[in-house]
């Protein structure tokens, strides 16, 4: 791929959290840094001028800038600590230590204690995290506490020492903190229940605590207890206010590969995330250009030995949206759920967003590549027979059947070509009759250009259903033309594409750039024809005000709004200036019909 300009990189860019990475001419990592909104936080490093002469040496070594789109901005602070530590970036020297960000910790016990920890042992016990400061971990300890009451000893609670009178009650269970399990008053299983809770509110589901409450609190209100009610409804509200960090780090989830692949007809992008203990330390996305028309299989299992080789991957297990063929040796999962799923959309997500900042650059350096893509992709959308390179839309336009006109707007290569738009003056219909006013438009255009021996369209869009659609058809049976040309009707209210002979109608997606171009062009010949009508309903009202003088013909009108420019300055001009256009006669007249 060649090298893209930098302002051109920073033009695409994403207004999404994520992180972003600054590399020299020599492909070194010079600076990892997290962004709220990652176009706005890069393009300052190029607009501003910097105080410190650090920055501003960074700022002339920057060749290429690389970034990775996350969920928020608290895993954006979470990944650049990751990438810092991985790489340790010349630049970033601020956070060039060892600090581990805190966990919250459900210890293997019988009866589990619940802390605060920034190092994982892996003895069984769950860890749920990082977070990104001890703040949280506290707000949210402290948040579990105040609504169940667990142990804080760190005795050995085994069954045979409780039995055996081992443990004395302390200060916490007269305190309401804990139900002593230690001399045997709280069961196992009920404290597992509890614990049961806790990982769920920790996940960021609340549901069967503030359900359990909820019972609890409408309880003590029969009982006339209300302060001990508005307690338990305090507990109901922080539950329901407190939200829980999205993660993207999973403990559990260790020493894997990530791909995923999006594709149109002319590429495939290969996103790849590695993730080592639960974090992701590297992303990387790779253009790969079809050939043969391959699937996305094929692609995507050429990429992953790709990538793997290059990145010298030692993973075992790889995610994958779909089953591909790799080495015996390795895992393949497929998420359907969880926090599996959530790392895989997280891959797609950049694959997505690296695909539109190819669009966008591409435009910019190679317009015939980005106009071929297009017109491919609209053919088969559409189904049709060959690119559409040249199309007309038509758009009616009247209020209650005054000056009834139509609009012709032409594409060429998906762009205006503003020169070729026609409005066109119905001339044979009646009365507000759109059906008929298209197969009048329609008729006169083709009619002219087969006399003229001109260029015919590949595609005709006609703004309307059925209905109008049937009328275009009819003057193209009358003209011969009816299967030489592709056409399809554009309803507004759902964007449905209507076929001839189809009663079914089509639906693009929303984000489809040929529904895209299609909205373009029916939007264009709506604004074209609008302008036209507005305009000539002007025109007709003020020479109806002028002309109804009597002795004012249509050229004194004229010679009378190009001296005055409208007619409210005719009307409060004096006879004498009136009379230097018309003459004293005509000025008196028109003086007096105003006034």
């Amino acid at each position: 791929m060649p090298q893209v300009p930098i302002q051109i990189q920073l033009s695409t860019l994403p207004n999404n959290p994520g992180v972003y990475q600054f590399f020299d001419s020599d492909e070194k990592m010079l600076y990892v840094g997290k962004a709220k909104n990652l176009k706005k936080r890069v393009t300052s490093y190029f607009t501003k001028n910097h105080e410190y002469g650090k920055t501003r040496v960074l700022v002339k070594k920057i060749n290429r800038i690389k970034h990775i789109v996350v969920p928020t901005e608290s895993d954006a602070l979470l990944l650049e600590n990751n990438l810092i530590k991985k790489y340790r970036p010349r630049y970033n020297v601020m956070l060039k230590d060892d600090k581990s960000y805190p966990w919250i910790c459900i210890k293997k016990e019988r009866f589990p204690r619940i802390f605060p920890t920034r190092k994982l042992i892996k003895d069984g016990s769950e860890y749920y995290g990082p977070y990104t400061s001890m703040g949280t971990v506290r707000t949210l300890l402290d948040l579990v506490k105040s609504v169940y009451p667990l142990r804080t000893c760190n005795y050995d609670l085994s069954q045979e020492k409780i039995a055996a009178g081992k443990y004395k009650l302390c200060l916490e269970y007269h305190l309401g903190n804990c139900k002593g399990p230690c001399v045997g008053l709280q069961s196992s299983e009920e404290y597992h229940r509890q614990i049961d809770d806790i990982r769920e509110i920790i996940k960021g589901n609340f549901k069967s605590s503030i359900q359990y409450f909820k019972k609890q609190m409408k309880v003590l209100a029969d009982e006339m207890k209300f302060e001990e009610a508005q307690r338990i409804k305090d507990k109901v509200q922080v539950l329901e206010n407190y939200q829980v960090k999205s993660t993207i780090v999973n403990p559990k989830i260790n020493n894997v590969d990530v791909f995923s692949i999006i594709s149109d007809e002319a590429f495939g992008y290969v996103n790849f995330l590695q993730l080592s203990h639960g974090s992701i330390v590297r992303s990387h996305t790779m253009e790969l250009k079809k050939k043969l028309n391959e699937r996305d299989v094929d692609l995507l299992q050429l990429a992953i030995v790709e990538i793997r080789q290059r990145f010298k991957s030692e993973s075992k297990e790889l995610y994958l949206p779909f089953e591909v063929i790799v080495e015996p040796h390795l895992k393949v999962t497929i998420p359907k759920l969880g926090d599996k799923r959530k790392i895989l959309e997280l891959s797609e997500r950049n694959a997505k967003f690296f695909r539109q900042e190819r669009f966008k650059q591409i435009k910019i350096l190679d317009p015939d590549r980005h106009t071929n893509r297009i017109m491919s992709q609209m053919r088969k959308d559409l189904r049709l027979g060959k690119e559409p390179r040249y199309i007309e839309c038509f758009d009616n336009s009247n209020i209650q059947g005054s000056n009834p006109v139509a609009a012709c707007v032409v594409f060429r290569n998906g762009k205006p070509s503003k020169k070729e738009y026609r409005h066109y003056n119905i001339k044979t219909v009646k009365g507000p009759d759109d059906f008929a006013s298209m197969e009048e438009v329609v008729f006169r255009r083709y009619k002219r250009l087969l006399a003229e021996e001109a260029e015919l369209p590949q595609l005709i869009i006609i703004d309307g259903g059925k209905g109008q659609l049937s009328s275009a058809l009819k003057s193209l049976d009358i003209l011969g033309i009816r299967g030489k040309i592709a056409i399809i009707g554009i309803a507004k209210r759902l964007e449905e594409i209507y076929f001839p002979e189809d009663p079914v109608p089509m639906y693009l997606d929303k984000k489809s750039e040929s529904l895209r171009i299609i909205q373009q062009l029916r939007n264009e010949a709506h604004r074209f024809g609008i302008t036209f009508h507005r305009n000539k309903r002007s025109k007709s009202a003020i020479d109806s005000e002028l002309v109804g003088i009597a002795g004012i013909g249509d050229k004194t009108a004229q010679e009378l709004l190009r001296n005055f420019k409208s007619v409210k300055r005719i009307k409060e001009a004096s006879i004498d200036n009136l009379a230097k256009t018309v003459g004293i006669a005509k000025a008196k007249k028109i003086y007096e019909a105003f006034h």
